[in-house]
């Protein structure tokens, strides 16, 4: 298995340095570009590990931290040259796994992430998460988090949900996700469809997310 690890940590340098020493390795790796929007990067990349920096651009590692534990339980390493008992604790209550001071010796950093991950991995399964607009579709538990809300979907709600969010910026026939909702074994026809694309509406409108799906008439519905 090609584990995946996402760095977010703001020196290009030190960045750098354990990317290339955890491809090495065999680690597929990824380093954050838009530390104002983290999160999406995470659910793009969907990584098995993340390392992360306190000090970090507009938000801290310790939001960050937050806001990745409301949708993964992924493994979290906190990489800090402000390594006093404080942070550290801080960190840990903050949902984090391990905790590495800086400077750091590269191969105990490498040998920390292959234990964790072995630790985290040996029995899980994998989930998906699908970003778009702010908002994180967890296939894992069928839900969508907003904001720090969390929306239960139905099973129908989120068969619409999911295949309009694999489409992103194409129009999906009434047809296609009648077929779709059909395979979930729930009788589907026209008023059905209608009836759950409105109660689904109303959900995301719940959490701000007014007009998250487009209508196109007498074709289909579109997220953009």
């Amino acid at each position: 298995m090609d584990y995946k690890i996402m760095i977010i940590e703001d020196d290009p340098g030190i960045a750098g340095a354990i990317a290339a020493r955890a491809a090495a390795w065999g680690f597929l790796v990824h380093c954050v570009q838009d530390f104002r929007n983290v999160t999406a990067e995470f659910a793009e990349f969907s990584p098995h590990l993340v390392l992360l920096d306190i000090a970090l651009p507009f938000y801290n590692g310790y939001h960050w931290c937050s806001s990745l534990r409301q949708i993964s339980n992924v493994p979290i390493i906190f990489l800090s040259s402000a390594s006093d008992n404080m942070n550290i604790v801080m960190a840990m209550n903050m949902g984090a796994d391990d905790f590495i001071a800086k400077p750091f010796d590269m191969e105990v950093l490498i040998s920390k992430i292959q234990a964790l991950l072995r630790r985290s991995y040996a029995f899980a399964a994998e989930t998906t998460l699908i970003e778009h607009r702010g908002a994180v579709l967890n296939t894992s538990d069928q839900t969508l988090l907003k904001d720090g809300k969390k929306l239960e979907l139905t099973k129908n709600e989120y068969r619409i949900l999911l295949v309009l969010l694999r489409s992103k910026g194409k129009v999906v026939s009434r047809e296609k996700l009648m077929e779709q909702l059909w395979e979930s074994e729930s009788f589907v026809d026209e008023n059905t469809l209608t009836v759950n694309v409105n109660r689904l509406r109303k959900k995301l409108a719940s959490v701000g997310l007014d007009g998250f799906i487009t209508t196109k008439f007498g074709v289909g519905y579109l997220v953009e």
